[in-house]
C-alpha cells in the first residue's frame, strides 16, 4: 500500500481532541465546543498553490498525516463518521479499529461508472441527529461532493445549529509533542541555514560589487536552492548550501517547501516598506544603499518556521540605535514570554520596553509582535497582540516579529525595520529555533562617506575573503564594510603588514587542517573521491566460430578487425586479444628467426603500469611465449604487425580516456519575436577549420551562438558556464568575452574547456592611407591627433563588448535562476610567470586567476585551491616558483614557474587577501610521490598534521635565519638549480649581474649607488696593486693562506672577493658580455 497510516499518532490525537471536548466548559481555549453534539469538518478540492493553507486541511493532517480533499468528517461522541470515496475508504480502514478510541464509520461513495449508493444519506442522517455542531464556518470549499452536500443540507430539515470551531481548533494543534518538535526544529535549521549560508552571503556580494539583479530575482534564486525545473531540466537542492548543516543528511527533501515566496525590500521597491507576509518582491533592481529587508520561511511535512532581517548600507547613529533596541528588545521577550502568560502581556511589554529606551519609536512600532505557528503558518487565535488574552503554553512555537514603520531618515526617505525569529514556549523562557545573522556586526554594512564633512580620505585596507573567491570584507565592531575602509584603523597602525600576514596564515592554516579532518574523517582511509584502476575484460570472438579461415593452417595470425593475435598451441589455434599483449621482439641466431610475445602480468616493474589491476593476481599466468622459425621475412612482418596493432590500440584508449569527461551539449533554445542580440566581426578560439573569417555571436534563451562566415556553427550553454570574464583592450590587442566551462565541449576536433570571442584592437583595420592631412602635417601634433583617435576607438570597443558581456551575464542569470557574475580581471595585481612553457601575464580576478591573452589558456578556480606552496624562496635568486594544489588531491598540483622574486611580496598579499594558504621553501618538492601518499589515505595524512610540513608563510625565512651554515648549502644547490632551470635569466647577464647585486649588498656606500665598469675596474687595479705590495712585505701571507680557494676567478670576483686579484683582461672581458 502506497499510503501507510500511523496508527499510534491517530490514536494519541483523537484521544486529546476527545479529552478537550469533555472537558471544554473547564478550559476557555476550547468554550466554542462546550456545547456541541458533533464536530463536523469539511474538506473539499485542494486549495491552489497561491492560498494559504487552510485550518482544516491542518488539522486533517495533524490527526491524519495526509490530507485527504473531497472528504467529510463527523465527530460524534460515540464514534467517528468519514464520508469518502472509494479509494479513500482504503487507505483510511487501517485506522478502523484502532483500540482506546471511538470506532471509525466509513461511507464510501460508489465509484463514478457504478450506480450510486446510500452512503451520503447515511452520512446525512447522522448528521441531521446533532443539535447543535461545531464547524470551521469561515473556510469556503468547492468541489463536487461539496456541492451534492449543501444542496442535500439546505432541503433537509430539520438541520443542526451551527457554531464556529476554529479557536477550538487551533488550541488542539498549538502545543506540540515530541515528534511535533522534531520536525519543526528541522524546519528551524533548514531555514538557519539557508539564511547564514547563502541569502546573508549573496546579499553581501550584491551590495558589495553593486550588482545589477531585481527584487523578485534574487527571490527565484532563493527559492532555487530547494530545487528547481521539471522532467529532464529538474535540478535537485543546492547541496553546497545544505551541505553546510549538521543534522540534515536524512531528509526528505520533497517534503520541504517555502511558506511563501522570499520577500526583499529595499528603497527602490515600488510598493514600499510593507512588513506583511502577503506581498510580492518588486521587478525593480535591488538598491545599494539604504535599508534592505528580507524574510522567507521553510516549511517541513507541513510544519513551518520563519525568519526575517534587516540589513542596512551606511547606517546613520539614529539607524544603528534602532536596530539595536529591537535586538534588545528580543532578548527581553525571550526570558520574559514563558508558560502562563497572556498573549497580550507580551506586547505591552515589549511596548513597556520601548517606552523605556525610546519613547519616540512607541509610535512607529508595530501593531503585533508575532503569532503562532505550525501547520497553520499564521494562527491568528494566538496573535500576540493588546487584546488577546489567551495564555502560552510549554511546546508552543510562536514567530516573534519585531520592528519599527514608517520610519524618516535624514534625506526625508521612508524606511522599516524588522526581526523576526521563530521560537518555542518553555516553562521558564523562550528558545530560538531558527538563529544566525542578525548582531550589528553582520547586517550593519559601512561605507566612505563622500560628504563634504568628511575631508579626511582614508586607505583602501585589504580586503578580506570569505572563502577562496570573492573578497570578503573586512569587519569592524559596528558592522562591515564594503569596498572602503573601517572606522576604526587606529587598531591596525601597530602592526605591520607582514605581521598582519603571518597571523592571518596562521588561522587560515589552522581552518585547513580542521576542515581536512572534518572532510575525511567519515572516509577514513579512502581516496579521496578516486576510484582505482578496474580489470577490463577483453573479448576476441563470441565463438570457434567467429574464428577466421586462417587459423586451419595453424600458423601466427594478426586479426587485425578483432585486435587480436592468434597463436598455435599444442596444435589448438588460441587468440590472446591486444591488450593483453606486453610487447613482441625479434632475435636471430644462426640460422633460425626467435618471435618473442611478451604478455601483461603481475609483479612486472613497469613504471606507471605496475599498478595494473588483475582479476585475480594468484593465478597462473603466462609470462610470455617463443616461436622459431627459418623464415626471418615472416616473423619481421610479424613483429611490425603486432607493434602497429598495439600501438593503434594504446591510441585508441588514449583518445576514449581524454574524451571521456566530454559532455553532449542539449538543444539551443533560439529566440522568437525578437532579433538576438549580437557581437559582430568577432573571431572564436579555439578556431574553427578552414579560412580565418570573423563572425557573429548572438544571445539566445539559454546559450550563445557563435556563427562563422562559412556557416559553422558554435553552440555554449549557460548551464555548462563556470566563469564569465571580460577582458579590456587597454595594454593589449584583443578585447575578449572568455567563458570556462564546467565540462569540456568538442569545437571541431578539439577538446576544449575554454571558448573565447575576441575582437581585435590594432591599426590595422583603419586605412587612413586617404587623409589629406598626411600631405602637410608631419610632425608631433599629428602624432597626437592619431594617439587621442586610437584611445577613442579603444574606448569605444571597450564599451561596446562590455555591454555585450553584461547581457551574456544578464541572460544566463535569467535562465539558469542563479547570478552568473561577470568577472574582470584585475590588471594592476597581475604578475609574470611560466604557467606551461611560455612566460605569460598572469592576472587575478575575484573567482579566479587567469591567461586568457594567448593559448593556451589558463583559468584556476580560487575556491578549488587548498593551500599554495611557493618553493625557491632564497635570498639571491631572482625568480621564485609557485605550486598551486587542489581540494581534488587527484588532480596534479599546477606549476608557475620563474615569478621575479620582486613580485614575490605582491603576490603573496594576493594570496592571503583572497584566504589560501600559503608555505615558502628554498627548494622544490617532488610533489608527484607526495601526492600519491596523500591520496593512500588523506584522513591519516589529516590526522598526522596535514599541511603542517610545509611550514607556514614565513616558514623558509624562519629556517634561513637559524643556521647561516645550512643557508649557505641550499643557496649553493639552487644556484645549480636556477643555471639549469632559469637559463633565460642567466644568459642574459652571466655572472656579472649577481656580481652588481653583491657589490650592493656588500661593498660600502659609494658602491652601493651603482658605479660603472670603468669605475669597478679603477678600484679593481688599484685593490691589485695595493696586494701585490703587501704580499712583498709578506705581511698578508697569513691570511691568503686562511682564506677558501676558488675554482676559477670569475667576474663576480672583481666586486666580491677583493683579496683575490682579478686580471684585467677578465674585467673587459666581463664588461663586453654586458
Amino acid at each position: 500500500m502506497l499510503v501507510e497510516l500511523n496508527k499510534t499518532t491517530y490514536a494519541a490525537r483523537v484521544k486529546r481532541i476527545y479529552e478537550a471536548w469533555n472537558n471544554a466548559s473547564k478550559s476557555e481555549d476550547y468554550s466554542s465546543i462546550a456545547d456541541v453534539d458533533a464536530l463536523f469538518l469539511v474538506a473539499g478540492d485542494p486549495a491552489s498553490e497561491d492560498e494559504p493553507m487552510r485550518k482544516g486541511t491542518c488539522f486533517q493532517q495533524w490527526l491524519l498525516g495526509y490530507e485527504f480533499p473531497s472528504t467529510l468528517f463527523l465527530f460524534q461522541k460515540e464514534r467517528i463518521a468519514v464520508l469518502c470515496s472509494a479509494s479513500k475508504s482504503k487507505i483510511l480502514a487501517q485506522i478502523q479499529n484502532v483500540p482506546g478510541i471511538p470506532a471509525l464509520e466509513i461511507y464510501a461513495q460508489a465509484k463514478g461508472k457504478d450506480s450510486a449508493n446510500d452512503a451520503l444519506p447515511n452520512f446525512l442522517s447522522l448528521y441531521k441527529s446533532a443539535k447543535r455542531a461545531g464547524s470551521l464556518l469561515k473556510e469556503t470549499h468547492t468541489g463536487k461532493l461539496v456541492s451534492e452536500w449543501q444542496k442535500l443540507v439546505a432541503e433537509s430539515d430539520p438541520k443542526p445549529e451551527m457554531v464556529e470551531m476554529g479557536p477550538a481548533v487551533s488550541s488542539l494543534m498549538a502545543v506540540k509533542d515530541a515528534e511535533e518538535l522534531k520536525l519543526v526544529q528541522t524546519a528551524a535549521t533548514l531555514t538557519s541555514t539557508l539564511l547564514k549560508h547563502h541569502v546573508a552571503p549573496k546579499l553581501e556580494s550584491i551590495l558589495d560589487r553593486e550588482s545589477k539583479i531585481s527584487h523578485e530575482m534574487l527571490s527565484v534564486q532563493i527559492e532555487a536552492r530547494l530545487g528547481s525545473g521539471e522532467g529532464d531540466n529538474a535540478k535537485g537542492p543546492d547541496m553546497k548550501v545544505w551541505g553546510k548543516a549538521k543534522g540534515l543528511d536524512n531528509i526528505d527533501w520533497q517534503s520541504a517547501e517555502f511558506c511563501y515566496p522570499p520577500i526583499i525590500i529595499s528603497k527602490s521597491s515600488k510598493t514600499g516598506y510593507d512588513l506583511r507576509y502577503t506581498i510580492d518582491s518588486t521587478e525593480d533592481n535591488i538598491a545599494h544603499k539604504g535599508v534592505l529587508l528580507v524574510s522567507f520561511g521553510l516549511r517541513y511535512k507541513s510544519y513551518s518556521t520563519n525568519v526575517g532581517r534587516t540589513f542596512i548600507v551606511d547606517p546613520n547613529p539614529a539607524q544603528e540605535a534602532q536596530y539595536n533596541l529591537l535586538l534588545s528588545l528580543q532578548s527581553e521577550l525571550l526570558s520574559f514570554m514563558k508558560e502562563g502568560v497572556q498573549a497580550r502581556d507580551v506586547y505591552q511589554h515589549a511596548v513597556s520596553f520601548i517606552k523605556e529606551k525610546n519613547p519616540e519609536l512607541e509610535k512607529h512600532f508595530v501593531k503585533t509582535v508575532g503569532f503562532g505557528m505550525g501547520m497553520e503558518f499564521r494562527d491568528a487565535t494566538y496573535v500576540l497582540s493588546p487584546k488577546n488574552s489567551r495564555a502560552l503554553k510549554a511546546n508552543m512555537t510562536l514567530n516573534l516579529g519585531l520592528g519599527f514603520s514608517d520610519l524618516t531618515d535624514s534625506n526625508g526617505q521612508k524606511y522599516a525595520l524588522h526581526l523576526v525569529d521563530t521560537v518555542r514556549i518553555d516553562t521558564n523562557k523562550a528558545v530560538l529555533l531558527t538563529d544566525g545573522v542578525k548582531h550589528s556586526k553582520e547586517t550593519l554594512f559601512f561605507l566612505d562617506s563622500a560628504s563634504g564633512e568628511d575631508d579626511v580620505k582614508a586607505k583602501k585596507p585589504p580586503a578580506r575573503p570569505k572563502a577562496n573567491g570573492s573578497p570578503a570584507k573586512a569587519k569592524a565592531v559596528g558592522g562591515k564594510i564594503l569596498r572602503n575602509p573601517r572606522r576604526a584603523a587606529q587598531d591596525d597602525v601597530h602592526q605591520t603588514a607582514a605581521t598582519r600576514l603571518i597571523e592571518h596564515q596562521k588561522e587560515i592554516h589552522q581552518r585547513l587542517q580542521e576542515d581536512g579532518l572534518a572532510r575525511f574523517s567519515e572516509g577514513g582511509g579512502g581516496i579521496a573521491g578516486k576510484e582505482g584502476k578496474g580489470w577490463k575484460k577483453f573479448q576476441s570472438y563470441k565463438g570457434e566460430g567467429a574464428l577466421p579461415d586462417e587459423v586451419e593452417k595453424l600458423r601466427i595470425f594478426v586479426d587485425r578487425k578483432a585486435q587480436t593475435v592468434i597463436l598455435p598451441i599444442h596444435g589448438f589455434a588460441v587468440p590472446f586479444h591486444i591488450n593483453t599483449i606486453k610487447n613482441a621482439s625479434k632475435n636471430d641466431e644462426g640460422d633460425f628467426t626467435y618471435l618473442r610475445i611478451n604478455f601483461q602480468t603481475p609483479g612486472q616493474l613497469a613504471g606507471k603500469k605496475e599498478d595494473t589491476p588483475f582479476e585475480d593476481p594468484d593465478a597462473t599466468f603466462i609470462r610470455s611465449v617463443s616461436y622459431r622459425s627459418p623464415d626471418g621475412h615472416r616473423f619481421d612482418s610479424l613483429v611490425k604487425q603486432i607493434t602497429d596493432l598495439k600501438k593503434e590500440a594504446n591510441k585508441r584508449e588514449q583518445q576514449k580516456k581524454e574524451m571521456a569527461d566530454v559532455i553532449e551539449q542539449g538543444a539551443l533554445i533560439e529566440l522568437k519575436g525578437r532579433r538576438p542580440y549580437k557581437m559582430q566581426e568577432a573571431f572564436i578560439r579555439p578556431a574553427l577549420d578552414g579560412k580565418r573569417l570573423p563572425g557573429e555571436v548572438e544571445i539566445h534563451q539559454n546559450g550563445v551562438r557563435y556563427q562563422s562566415v562559412g556557416n559553422q556553427r558554435v553552440d555554449v550553454l549557460f548551464s555548462n558556464v563556470k566563469h564569465l570574464f571580460f577582458q579590456p583592450c587597454d595594454h593589449e590587442l584583443l578585447v575578449i568575452v572568455h567563458m570556462h566551462l564546467r565540462a569540456p565541449i568538442m569545437i571541431g576536433k578539439k577538446k576544449t574547456f575554454d571558448v573565447q570571442f575576441f575582437r581585435e584592437a590594432t591599426d590595422v583595420q583603419f586605412d587612413e592611407t586617404g587623409n589629406r592631412k598626411r600631405k602637410h602635417r608631419y610632425g608631433d601634433e599629428d602624432e597626437i591627433e592619431m594617439e587621442q583617435q586610437e584611445r577613442k576607438r579603444r574606448a569605444m570597443l571597450n564599451k561596446e563588448v562590455k555591454a555585450f558581456a553584461e547581457k551574456v551575464a544578464e541572460a544566463a542569470s535569467n535562465s539558469l535562476g542563479e547570478t552568473l557574475e561577470l568577472d574582470i580581471p584585475f590588471r594592476e595585481l597581475s604578475f609574470e610567470g611560466v604557467p606551461f612553457r611560455t612566460s605569460v601575464r598572469l592576472q587575478p580576478t575575484t573567482e579566479c586567476l587567469v591567461h586568457l591573452t594567448d593559448t593556451p589558456f589558463l583559468v584556476i578556480t580560487l575556491a578549488d585551491i587548498e593551500i599554495a606552496s611557493l618553493e625557491r624562496v632564497q635570498y639571491g635568486l631572482k625568480q621564485f616558483d609557485l605550486v598551486l594544489i587542489f581540494k581534488d588531491f587527484t588532480k596534479p598540483p599546477h606549476h608557475i614557474n620563474s615569478i621575479s622574486s620582486t613580485q614575490m611580496d605582491d603576490v603573496k598579499n594576493w594570496l592571503d587577501s583572497v584566504d589560501i594558504p600559503m608555505s615558502e621553501r628554498p627548494v622544490n618538492l617532488n610533489w608527484g610521490p607526495l601526492m600519491k601518499h596523500v591520496n593512500e589515505n588523506p584522513f591519516e595524512f589529516f590526522r598526522e598534521g596535514g599541511w603542517a610540513f610545509l611550514g607556514g608563510a614565513g616558514g623558509a625565512e624562519d629556517t634561513q635565519s637559524s643556521s647561516s651554515g645550512e643557508e649557505s648549502e641550499f643557496a649553493v644547490e639552487s644556484d645549480d638549480f636556477v643555471s639549469e632551470s632559469s637559463s633565460d635569466d642567466e644568459s642574459d647577464f652571466g655572472d656579472g649581474s649577481g656580481s652588481d647585486e653583491t657589490a650592493s649588498d656588500f661593498g660600502d656606500g659609494s658602491e652601493s649607488e651603482g658605479e660603472d665598469w670603468d669605475e669597478l675596474e679603477r678600484k679593481a687595479a688599484k685593490a691589485d696593486l695595493k696586494r701585490n705590495e703587501g704580499r712583498r712585505k709578506g705581511s698578508d701571507e697569513s691570511d691568503d693562506d686562511d682564506r677558501p680557494k676558488k675554482k676559477k676567478a670569475a667576474p663576480k670576483a672583481a666586486s666580491k672577493a677583493a683579496p683575490k686579484a682579478v686580471p684585467k683582461g677578465k674585467a673587459n672581458g666581463a664588461k663586453g658580455k654586458r
